[in-house]
């Protein structure tokens, strides 16, 4: 049984799992985090589905070794492809994450509805499963954005040729009456900005990192593992790439000082 003070283990192929990260703490400010960025792996949006199993079962198996409570696929892709596998192979609870294309079906007045997610992602069954339960009678796009994760994961989310690539994608929906955009990968939240900016008032912009962090808290409330009060909880993060570069855009992402420690696999990845 682990104890209420252990933390909740997060992982992503990079940094984009850190917009989860600030929806935990605003949920849950006294849980301690370790947050794993396979920064050296990123993005899973173009990696093959067995890779993406088998790094994400290693990564997982690790975080149990290290003790953790409950397990955050802080990455859409890695839900898309392993979440199933995860969830047959650890025995703690494992929270996915899926585009928020249930919301999105509530606020859409045109029925028009953009995801913009990872190749992979754009193309999983998982994805295409959500389309059929909720998108019957809507009109959802998705749209695989190459190259876009690895924009945010190196820090240049904020440059022009990152405005340009997404101008080229949301003016012609929005042109086509397209209301409603689901982020789908969890770096695009720290893009949300820019896609607000030129989508413009009338298109609404969601994510599920606030619904991912929510559904944590009712998963420790039921099994009686909220870390207790008065205490705030740590953060830690590690990284299987470089740790100063990584160190440096996840501070400018969390607007705090962050310091990367390296990350190693308990065992090998294995075959899946």
């Amino acid at each position: 049984m682990r104890s209420p003070d252990a933390p909740i283990g997060v992982f992503d192929s990079g940094l984009g799992g850190l917009s989860v990260v600030n929806e935990l703490w605003r949920e849950l400010p006294r849980e301690s985090i370790l947050y794993v960025a396979d920064s050296a792996n990123c993005p899973y949006g173009e990696r093959s589905t067995a890779f993406i199993r088998s790094r994400s079962l290693a990564i997982c198996e690790t975080l149990v070794a290290r003790g953790v409570k409950a397990i955050v696929i802080a990455c859409n892709t890695a839900t898309a492809g392993a979440l199933d596998l995860l969830r047959e192979r650890i025995a703690l609870p494992i929270i996915g994450l899926e585009p928020a294309v249930k919301p999105a079906t509530a606020l859409t007045v045109t029925g028009k509805i953009a995801v913009l997610s990872t190749p992979v992602t754009a193309t999983s069954p998982r994805l295409a499963d959500l389309l059929e339960r909720y998108g019957d009678g809507l009109d959802i796009r998705t749209i695989g954005m190459p190259g876009l994760a690895d924009r945010v994961e190196a820090g240049e989310g904020d440059s022009d040729e990152v405005t340009e690539q997404l101008r080229g994608v949301i003016a012609p929906l929005v042109a086509a009456g397209v209301d409603t955009i689901v982020l789908g990968c969890t770096h695009y939240p720290f893009l949300a900005a820019t896609v607000a900016a030129i989508a413009g008032d009338a298109v609404r912009i969601v994510d599920s990192s606030n619904a991912v962090a929510r559904r944590v808290r009712d998963i420790l409330i039921s099994s009686h593992d909220l870390a207790p009060p008065p205490r705030l909880g740590t953060f830690a993060l590690e990284t299987s790439a470089d740790l100063d570069v990584v160190g440096d855009v996840a501070s400018r992402l969390l607007r705090r000082p962050i310091t990367a420690s390296p990350f190693a696999l308990v065992g090998l990845v294995h075959a899946v």
